[in-house]
């Protein structure tokens, strides 16, 4: 298992593959909104062409899950969360760097000890996936599911608490975050590993073309995941909406 650099302040471990890769994640899709934004024209070209249609496959979701005034009120919501789902997916597949590290390095939390549970070289990842570590995607899921709650408790306490009623609708509560972060981290995890496999272990020439085929699945596999996490979660919103049913 590949191991990521660590810091510990006040006792608490920050992984700091995560938070650069959320933190360049974020900066592109912010990137991309302004200059697809810096010039918008009434006949949309290039990233504005390409933003408009994104938001048009979004206000299809919301407007499945919502009524018109709904749809239109989680629109933003939701293409944030989209976009930012896609190029977080897809940042470990085109960016991913690791490398093998043979000496220790404290402030990164690779220590001797560390070293000689892998043999004396450790394979570690600086720049992968955040959606790929599993805490990272229980995190988002768990924060939908808490904005979902939010939702129901302001549209009506009393038909928020209704369901709770039945025991069954708890292990349902539970269900939904759970599977909601494994899909998308499963997914994301498993072509990351296989694309570190095949560059590591073989022969450029031996593996070129799986993995550039499996790249392109693996591109692929991210958009698909982005949208699926997207619908999830207003279909959990518009739930709550709906009394949980």
């Amino acid at each position: 298992m590949e191991l990521t650099p660590q810091v510990t302040v006040a006792g608490l471990k920050f992984d700091l593959t995560i938070i650069l890769g959320t933190i360049i994640a974020a900066a592109i899709v912010f990137g991309l909104i302004y200059f697809a934004t810096r010039k918008v024209s009434m006949v949309p070209r290039g990233l504005q062409a390409g933003i408009e249609i994104l938001i048009d496959m979004i206000r299809g979701i919301t407007g499945m899950t919502y009524d018109n005034k709904r749809a239109e009120k989680f629109l933003a919501f939701s293409f944030t969360l989209f976009l930012f789902v896609l190029v977080a997916n897809q940042l470990g597949v085109i960016l991913m760097i690791t490398g093998e590290v043979h000496d220790p390095i404290p402030w990164l939390g690779i220590t001797e000890e560390t070293l000689k549970e892998h043999h004396g070289a450790a394979h570690v990842a600086f720049l992968k996936s955040p959606t790929a570590d599993i805490g990272f995607a229980f995190t988002m899921a768990i924060s939908v599911a808490l904005f979902a709650n939010f939702v129901g408790i302001k549209n009506g306490i009393g038909s928020w608490l209704k369901p709770f009623m039945n025991p069954l609708h708890w292990i349902e509560e539970v269900s939904k975050p759970a599977t909601h972060a494994m899909r998308l981290w499963a997914n994301i995890f498993a072509g990351e590993v296989l694309i570190t496999i095949l560059m590591t272990k073989f022969p450029l020439y031996v593996t070129f073309v799986p993995v550039a085929v499996w790249i392109a699945f693996s591109l692929f596999v991210g958009i698909i995941q982005a949208y699926i996490f997207t619908v999830l979660a207003n279909v959990y919103i518009g739930q709550k909406y709906a009394g949980g049913h």
